[in-house]
C-alpha cells in the first residue's frame, strides 16, 4: 500500500483529476478501468501499468491478486474513494480499480509484413473496415485472441482504436493481440494477396455460404460496420465474399457475433 500522508495523496489524486478530466477515457488508452483489464496488463513480463487506484471499500481475492502482481513490478496500488475513481472515468465501470499506463505503442503497415514474415504458420488476420464502436472492437479482439488469430488490422480514419473501454471489454486480449491500424486499407489488402494471404469478405447479398468457403491456408477475414458493412473498394479487393445462413427474422449479427462464427468455422477447417 501506499504509505503517502492522506493530504499529500489527496493533492496527488486532485492535480490527476484536473490533468486528465478535460479528456474522455473513451478517447485514450493510458488510463484502464476493471480489475480484470489492470489484471491482465500487469500479467505481461513488462508491464505498461504505472499507478494504480484500488476502492478502499475492496479487500477480497481479485484486489489481493492485482496487489500481489503490482508488487513484482515495483508498484504500490493507492487505496481510495471509489467517488474518486468513479471521477478518473465517468464513463467506466471501473469495479473499484483504475489504472494510469504508457499508451499502448502504434502499430502500422510496416509491423504487420513483419509480424507476417516472421511466422512459421500461415497467417491468419482478422480485417474490422470501419468498425467505430469500441465495446464491438473490445469484443471482436477477445474473439480474435480465443480463435488464435495473428493480428487484428483496421484502418486509421473513421474507425475505434484500443480505447480504454475496448480494453476492458478485451479481457485482456488487446494487451497481447496486435492491433495494426493501417492509412490506406485497400493498399495493404492488395499487398496481403500479393504475399499469397486469400481475402474473404463478408455481406448478406453473396451467394457463397461461410460453410462452402475454403478457410485452410494463409488467411484474412474482413468484417464490416454493423449496417454499412464492408465498403465498395474494400469488397472489390476480396478473392471471396461470404455470408453466414442464418434462421429466423435476424437480418445481420453483432460484428463481434459474426466475427466469433467466421474465425471459429476457419479453426475448425484448419484443424482438420
Amino acid at each position: 500500500m501506499s504509505n503517502q500522508s492522506s493530504k499529500g495523496k489527496n493533492q496527488k489524486h486532485t492535480k490527476h483529476r484536473r490533468d486528465t478530466k478535460s479528456e474522455s477515457p473513451a478517447i485514450r488508452n493510458d488510463l484502464i478501468f476493471g480489475l480484470h483489464a489492470i489484471q491482465a496488463a500487469l500479467e505481461v513480463s513488462e508491464t505498461r501499468v504505472q499507478e494504480i487506484w484500488l476502492a478502499d471499500e475492496r479487500d477480497d481475492a481479485r484486489v489481493g491478486a492485482i496487489i500481489a502482481a503490482a508488487r513484482k513490478h515495483g508498484i504500490s496500488p493507492h487505496k481510495v474513494d471509489r467517488d474518486e475513481l468513479d471521477e478518473m472515468v465517468p464513463e467506466g465501470r471501473h469495479q473499484g480499480g483504475v489504472a494510469r499506463c504508457t499508451p499502448l505503442g502504434n502499430l502500422d503497415e510496416a509491423d504487420l509484413f513483419r509480424l507476417i514474415e516472421n511466422l512459421n504458420q500461415p497467417p491468419f488476420l482478422l480485417i474490422l473496415d470501419g468498425v467505430q464502436d469500441p465495446h464491438n472492437l473490445g469484443a471482436c479482439m477477445r474473439t480474435a485472441e480465443a480463435a488464435g488469430v495473428h493480428a487484428v488490422v483496421a484502418p486509421k480514419d473513421r474507425a475505434s482504436s484500443i480505447t480504454a473501454t475496448a480494453l476492458k471489454v478485451s479481457s485482456g486480449a488487446a494487451e497481447r493481440l496486435p492491433f495494426v491500424q493501417v492509412t490506406n486499407l485497400a493498399r495493404v489488402l492488395r499487398e496481403l494477396q500479393q504475399k499469397g494471404v486469400w481475402l474473404v469478405g463478408t455481406s448478406g447479398d453473396s451467394d457463397m455460404t461461410l460453410y462452402d468457403a475454403d478457410l485452410k491456408g494463409p488467411l484474412a477475414i474482413i468484417l464490416g460496420a454493423e449496417g454499412r458493412g464492408i465498403r465498395r473498394l474494400t469488397r472489390e479487393n476480396c478473392d471471396q465474399v461470404i455470408y453466414i445462413p442464418m434462421q429466423g427474422g435476424a437480418e445481420s449479427l453483432n460484428v463481434s457475433v459474426a466475427a466469433g462464427v467466421c474465425l471459429f468455422e476457419a479453426v475448425r477447417q484448419r484443424n482438420l
